[in-house]
């Protein structure tokens, strides 16, 4: 697979075989961001708490989402608290807060008051992971003093009776994790713990509701993640080229065409997205039934691609032409899995449902 970044002033392109799988620019969003807040009102009923972000909405923030190795300070009215935004305020919905922070870097995610050591789940063999696992815990191991003592003021307690262990972080691997060095990694962890240490100290300075303590570029960690599970060529341009261009301008349209003839049409509804794919000029004359099956296989990659340019995600319906056999229906449920394959989000196709419907998620992020 030919994989190219195209990098302009201010967005990033990714293409992967010449189709456009991903889009990105900045827009002043603060997905990812770890920002200041006052916790407003507290809803024991529905496990939240409302904060003021400086939004016209207040975000939500869950109640249970604390672990074991994360307890901190019990939430009150009134209460200031740097969170971070999960999810951007959307329609009538404020943001979607969490308090476990994280700072993503290319190998690893750093939970600065977290004690956890995971592996991302796109790892699959057991032995990488239980090999990365292991030198997560020994790279978070051994740092104490003053980092744990100044943690400690942004945690509201004694970090060190959390867990009998020397950490003071805790760390997921990522999928790039498995082919770096661990000189890579160990860097890396420096240099988030060097912009926790900024963090810290803007906090304990005191801080507005809606201020920004700290922004996670995204068009930055596109980048970085790309780069690191490898590119054939990185752009630097002024502008995308004009077929670049033109496949950008589909991802707002209904239709899409295949390269077949075929075509499919998106429709985004509030609990779930379905695409129907047509035979089209394809079917013209009366196709015979394996040139169905081969629209169908020719829609997997155009559907994968718009599912990641459009970044698509929650529950996603595929409407397939009627195809008679068994082994015809595994075939393109196999195929929309390859297609789906170079996916940064996790997907998961779920098979095919009594009425001949392919169900597949995909994490919404």
């Amino acid at each position: 697979m030919e994989r190219v970044i195209y990098r302009g002033p201010g967005f990033c392109a990714v293409t992967e075989d010449g189709t456009l799988v991903e889009y990105l620019e900045r827009d002043g969003s603060q997905g990812g961001d770890i920002i200041g807040g006052t916790v407003e009102r507290m809803m024991p009923g529905i496990g939240g708490a409302f904060v003021s972000i400086g939004r016209k909405k207040a975000g939500f923030l869950p109640l249970g989402e604390m672990s074991k190795s994360f307890a901190g300070e019990p939430l009150r009215s009134g209460m200031r608290i740097p969170v971070q935004v999960k999810k951007e305020e959307t329609g009538g919905k404020g943001a979607y807060l969490t308090r476990d922070l994280t700072l993503a870097g290319t190998f690893v995610l750093l939970m600065p008051l977290n004690r956890y050591i995971g592996v991302s789940s796109r790892i699959a063999e057991e032995g990488d992971r239980e090999r990365l696992r292991t030198m997560g815990r020994e790279m978070a191991s051994g740092l104490r003093g003053s980092r744990a003592s100044a943690e400690s003021e942004v945690c509201g307690e004694d970090s060190a009776g959390r867990e009998n262990v020397d950490r003071t972080f805790g760390i997921v691997l990522r999928a790039a994790a498995l082919t770096a060095e661990r000189l890579q990694m160990e860097a890396e962890i420096s240099g988030l713990l060097a912009e926790w240490d900024k963090i810290q100290g803007k906090i304990r300075n005191g801080f507005s509701d809606g201020e920004v303590l700290y922004h996670q570029d995204p068009v930055h960690r596109m980048i970085a993640e790309y780069e690191a599970k490898g590119v054939s060529r990185t752009i630097e341009t002024e502008t995308l080229p004009a077929d670049l261009r033109r496949q950008l301008s589909e991802a707002g349209e209904r239709k899409v065409r295949i390269r077949n003839g075929g075509n499919i049409v998106i429709d985004r509804c509030e609990a779930m997205t379905v695409v129907d794919v047509n035979s089209g000029s394809a079917g013209a004359g009366g196709a015979a039934a394996g040139a169905y099956l081969e629209t169908n296989l020719a829609a997997c990659e155009t559907i994968a691609a718009q599912i990641r340019l459009r970044n698509l995600a929650g529950m996603i319906l595929i409407d397939f032409i009627d195809m008679e056999t068994e082994d015809d229906r595994n075939r393109v449920a196999d195929r929309m899995r390859e297609a789906l394959a170079a996916d940064r989000r996790k997907t998961v196709v779920h098979g095919w449902t009594r009425l001949g419907i392919l169900e597949m998620t995909r994490k919404r992020t």
